[in-house]
C-alpha cells in the first residue's frame, strides 16, 4: 500500500469499519495490505473477512458492481464468499478520511485452506477442479447483466498505461511491446460467449481447498474482458510461482500438463472455441506486462529487496528477449483435451 494511504489508515478507521457490520476488532488479524486492507474480524464467535478499499484504487460504483456479481455467482451455485449487508442494509459502507474515502465490505470467510505449490494436492486433479470452477463461473456469468454499477473494461486499467510507470531508457522496447499487445487483443471480436465479467486473478492464493472442492475469493481485479484470460492467468501463475527459476523447457513441460487438465475441467462446464485457446499467448504476455508495471507502481525502486529485484529483472529479461513464460503446442493440447 502506498505510504500516503497508510498514513490515513488508523485503528479508529478499522474499528469504525467493523462496527458498521456489527463486528469486533479486538482480535482482528491482518491478512493483506497490497491493494486493499483485508482483516479477519468476528461477529460473536463467527469469523468474517473485512475489506477496506481506498478511493484512489476503486470507486464506490466499481466496488458495488464487484459485490453484486459475487452474490449473483453465489446464488447460482458458484463456490464464492457471500457478501454481507451492513447494519444499515448496504453492501458498501463509506468512511471519509480527509478528502478521500475507504469503501468497506464484509465477506463470509471461505472454508478450507490454501494449496501450496509443494503440496501433494497440487496435481492434475486440482487443476481439473480449478478449470471446472472457472468454467462454471463463466457459464453462469454469460447470463448476467450489469446494472448502472459496472466494472471497468480491461483496457481502462491504469497499469496498462505503460508510459506512466515505465520511464527508463531500457524499458522503451517493453512499452512498445505493450502497445502492440493491447492493439492485438483489441482486435479480437467481443461476443456474449467470449467477453464478459471475469475474476482476472484466479491463482492459488485466491482460492481455498475444502473436502474436494475449491472456494474462490478476492474479486478485486474483476473486469470486463475476454473469458480466456481467466484460463491464461492460472496457467501463468502455476508456472511462474513454481518454476520461474527453471528453463523455458521445464516451464513448458509443466505448463502443458497443467493446461490439459485445467481445460478438461473447464469444458465440462463451459465450451471454449479452439481459436481462443490458440490466442492464450497474447494473454500470457499481457500478464507479464501487467505484473512488470504493477511492480513499478507499487515498489520503491530505489530500495528494492533482493527478492523484488530478482522478480523484476526476470520479467524484464524475458520481455526484452521475447521469451514467453511457456512455449506450448496448443494444437496438441486441444487434441488431448478433446479426445480424453
Amino acid at each position: 500500500m502506498e505510504k500516503w494511504i497508510q498514513d490515513l489508515f488508523t485503528k479508529d478507521v478499522l474499528k469504525d469499519a467493523a462496527s458498521r457490520f456489527g463486528c469486533d476488532t479486538s482480535h482482528a488479524k491482518k491478512l493483506g495490505d497490497f491493494e486493499n486492507y483485508v482483516y479477519e474480524v468476528h461477529r460473536g464467535d463467527i469469523p468474517y473477512i473485512l475489506r477496506l478499499t481506498h478511493s484512489s484504487h476503486r470507486s464506490k460504483v466499481e466496488v458495488e458492481a464487484e459485490l453484486q456479481w459475487i452474490n449473483y455467482l453465489h446464488k447460482h451455485g458458484v463456490n464464492v464468499s457471500l457478501v454481507n449487508d451492513s447494519d444499515e442494509g448496504n453492501l458498501v459502507e463509506v468512511i471519509k478520511t480527509g478528502e478521500t474515502y475507504f469503501f468497506v465490505c464484509l465477506f463470509d470467510k471461505a472454508t478450507g485452506k490454501p494449496v501450496m505449490m509443494d503440496d501433494p494436492l497440487f496435481d492434475d486433479e486440482l487443476f481439473y477442479k480449478w478449470g471446472k470452477l472457472t468454467g462454471h463461473m463463466h457459464r453462469v456469468t454469460k447470463g448476467y447483466v450489469q446494472d448502472e454499477n459496472r466494472r471497468e473494461r480491461w483496457d481502462q486499467d491504469d497499469v496498462l498505461d505503460y508510459d506512466k510507470y515505465l520511464t527508463s531508457v531500457e524499458d522503451r522496447g517493453i512499452i512498445e511491446k505493450g502497445r502492440l499487445n493491447k492493439e492485438s487483443i483489441r482486435d479480437f471480436k467481443e461476443t456474449q460467449d467470449s467477453f464478459g465479467l471475469i475474476h482476472s486473478d484466479i491463482h492459488p492464493g485466491n482460492f481455498f481447498y475444502h473436502e474436494g472442492a475449491l472456494h474462490v475469493f478476492d474479486f478485486d481485479d474483476s473486469m470486463e474482458f475476454f473469458f480466456v484470460s481467466d484460463v491464461a492467468i492460472p496457467l501463468y501463475y502455476s508456472v511462474w510461482w513454481k518454476f520461474r527459476n527453471e528453463t523455458l523447457e521445464t516451464r513448458s513441460g509443466f505448463g502443458e500438463r497443467f493446461l490439459i487438465a485445467f481445460l478438461q475441467g473447464y469444458v465440462a462446464e463451459c465450451e471454449i472455441e479452439d481459436e481462443w485457446v490458440m490466442r492464450i499467448p497474447h494473454f500470457l504476455l499481457l500478464r507479464d506486462l501487467t505484473l512488470y508495471t504493477v511492480f513499478h507502481k507499487k515498489w520503491d525502486l530505489e530500495n528494492l529487496s533482493d527478492g523484488e529485484r530478482s522478480l523484476l529483472s526476470q520479467i524484464r529479461e524475458r520481455l526484452q528477449e521475447d521469451e514467453p513464460i511457456v512455449d506450448l503446442d496448443y494444437e496438441k493440447i486441444l487434441r488431448e483435451v478433446r479426445t480424453r
